[in-house]
């Protein structure tokens, strides 16, 4: 039998059969963007699979060293497009270890709420996306319905619904209204009776859960190995989580529990984000009913942090420090010095490696993003199962294509 291309053959005295060579990418499968694996194939079953990264390079980490400790926020937004809000958060709790600022209670409150919006709109695509490639089409349309009614809370919080740049050194671009308080109080009152009727679908699915249960199984031992976080790590018995094992901004001051399971499974990892959305919105609740009176910005003498629009048109303060900030180049010290700071973001521990030289910019920033590390772990997952397994394991791992480039 002649050989094509995409085909390796061994003559039948060698006692193995011929494996396929097929390519999953890199075209745009479902919301993981653009992602290339080379699988080989033994019929239909996965012999072994290369993740080829390098489709959608950014070089944000060479950004980092030409752009301000201000602007730079704007490209944190596209690492992780799904949760960008997260990203802003720990850009600036990186930025601001490594200068020794504190926010104001009330800054790090509205902080903690929006990361939290941000972890329940990226579970609801991550379960979304893995029910949508195993069949459950409902069930997708369910989660992102929800995820509208968060992106218009940010788009009342500060203008923008996908990339946000919300977040600046030592404060945050708006404070809350009393409109994104009464969204926020709204979603948390309706969206609950969605989830029950969301975990109907899929829970007992005999589809869904014959397509995830014992399927790409990592165990605890190799999931501390493998040096996985969030609800991968999680869901295979790894009980850490950042807000309570180093907690930041004020978690402290928040009732809730760390979700984990045990069978690492792909399962598993959905039960684990599906019950993860709850724990948060039970943040959301006790951060918005207590949020603290006060600013949100550190004060406008220091010239660290970016002053309101209106103080910049109407006061001779804020509109010398806008221009020591953003025209002049210069404002807040930064020390020579370095520093790693991290965060528990919807995927994982999401940490910056900045280090100051005295400048406005970054001397060197280093990204520690959660795909970079748990897309490395779906060889090992896939080997052994079949080729519909693919999408259920990418699926479960919520790997997004621009946190792998730099």
């Amino acid at each position: 039998m002649p050989v094509t291309a995409g085909e390796t053959m061994t003559t039948p005295d060698q006692g193995q059969d011929y494996l396929w060579t097929l390519n999953f990418g890199p075209q745009h499968p479902a919301t993981h963007t653009t992602l290339r694996i080379i699988l080989k194939l033994d019929g239909e079953r996965v012999v072994d699979a290369i993740p080829d990264i390098g489709y959608l390079h950014s070089g944000f980490e060479k950004i980092a060293e030409k752009l301000d400790y201000n602007q730079y926020v704007t490209v944190t937004d596209r690492m992780n497009y799904i949760s960008p809000m997260a990203n802003n958060v720990a850009w600036h709790h990186a930025v601001e270890k490594l200068i020794g600022l504190e926010p104001t209670r009330r800054c790090q409150y509205i902080r903690v709420i929006v990361s939290e919006l941000a972890r329940v709109s990226d579970h609801l695509l991550s379960t979304g996306a893995i029910g949508l490639d195993v069949g459950a089409f409902t069930f997708f349309l369910y989660a992102f319905y929800q995820r509208e009614k968060i992106y218009d809370i940010f788009e009342t919080l500060c203008g923008a619904r996908f990339t946000n740049s919300y977040t600046r050194v030592g404060g945050v671009m708006h404070d809350m209204t009393p409109l994104v308080v009464e969204k926020i109080r709204a979603f948390l009152r309706n969206f609950p009776r969605t989830l029950d009727d969301m975990e109907r679908l899929l829970n007992r699915n005999r589809i869904f859960v014959d397509r995830t249960k014992g399927v790409g199984v990592l165990s605890q031992a190799e999931a501390i190995q493998w040096s996985t976080s969030g609800p991968v790590a999680r869901a295979s018995g790894v009980t850490r989580d950042l807000r309570l094992d180093e907690p930041y901004l004020c978690y402290k001051d928040f009732d809730f529990q760390v979700c984990c399971a045990k069978a690492g499974d792909c399962f598993a990892r959905y039960y684990v984000r599906m019950a993860e959305i709850r724990e948060s919105l039970k943040i959301i609740e006790q951060a918005i009913e207590n949020l603290p009176s006060g600013p949100v910005n550190l004060g406008e003498e220091d010239r660290t942090t970016l002053p309101p629009k209106g103080n910049v048109y109407q006061t001779i303060e804020g509109t010398i420090t806008h221009f020591e900030l953003v025209m002049a180049n210069r404002g807040f010290e930064v020390p020579c010095d370095e520093s790693y700071a991290a965060v528990e973001a919807p995927n994982g521990e999401l940490g910056f490696y900045v280090v100051g030289d005295g400048s406005n910019v970054a001397y060197r920033a280093r990204c520690r993003p959660p795909s970079y590390i748990h897309f490395s772990l779906f060889p090992k997952l896939i080997r052994g199962h079949t080729l519909s397994d693919v999408v259920a394991v990418l699926g479960s791992l919520n790997i997004i294509a621009a946190e792998l480039d730099r």
